[in-house]
């Protein structure tokens, strides 16, 4: 387990940070304040031509409390009738998903460390008082590449614990300009957004948090 920090300044103390399973990085403060803003107004173009829109539990079809999309080859959906997938299209509009914008490919070629691109960025967004479950990403078929996510906005407490939902979790507070990586023994561990703490960034419109996360799909070769 290895951790940066370009920003050292945290409230996640030293222990829990020590705690962190092995393969999981966080990079504090990767993006500066300039760097936030460029990012969201490329995310905001993305969602003009794939408006978010709100996905649904496998069987029982409860609503998520964020909302979502996509942009690269592929994007990340679900739905009662078909369940977790990977498609090419917005579940919607029917169009194939934006590009990446370049700023995420340039993060995840000196975060990610590995030779293929993303493609996939499923964007979430995180209004006052929604959470995300704990959860394992596993429906991708190159378990090599490591997930790697990005914060704008809000800060929110993330917890991520082992390859068992029952395992002990470390809890940390992700910032605005964060970045962390779930990469070797991390890549299936459980993990989540417990609560978002509302006020604490004025970057997004109207409040808020949005995270992106850059996937590989298929395999590579």
């Amino acid at each position: 387990m290895a951790i940066s920090a370009k920003n050292p300044a945290t409230k996640t103390s030293a222990a829990a940070l020590a705690a962190l399973p092995e393969g999981f990085r966080l990079f504090a403060g990767a993006l500066t304040s300039a760097e936030q803003k460029a990012l969201l107004a490329d995310i905001q173009d993305v969602m003009l031509s794939a408006p978010l829109f709100q996905p649904r539990m496998p069987k029982t079809g409860q609503p998520f409390s964020v909302k979502m999309t996509n942009c690269g080859s592929l994007g990340w959906v679900s739905d009662k009738e078909r369940g977790y997938r990977y498609q090419a299209t917005h579940v919607e509009t029917g169009r194939p998903w934006p590009p990446i914008p370049q700023k995420l490919l340039d993060l995840w070629r000196d975060y990610a460390a590995f030779d293929g691109p993303p493609e996939a960025c499923l964007i979430n967004h995180y209004p006052a008082g929604a959470k995300m479950g704990s959860h394992c990403d596993k429906d991708e078929d190159e378990p090599r590449a490591a997930v790697l996510s990005v914060s704008l906005g809000d800060d929110a407490i993330f917890h991520v614990g082992g390859r068992n939902r029952s395992d002990p979790k470390v809890r940390v507070t992700l910032r605005s300009g964060d970045v962390c990586l779930l990469g070797g023994p991390a890549r299936f561990a459980f993990h989540g957004i417990d609560r978002i703490l509302a006020g604490t960034s004025d970057l997004v419109p109207g409040g808020g948090r949005i995270n992106l996360t850059l996937r590989r799909v298929t395999r590579l070769g």
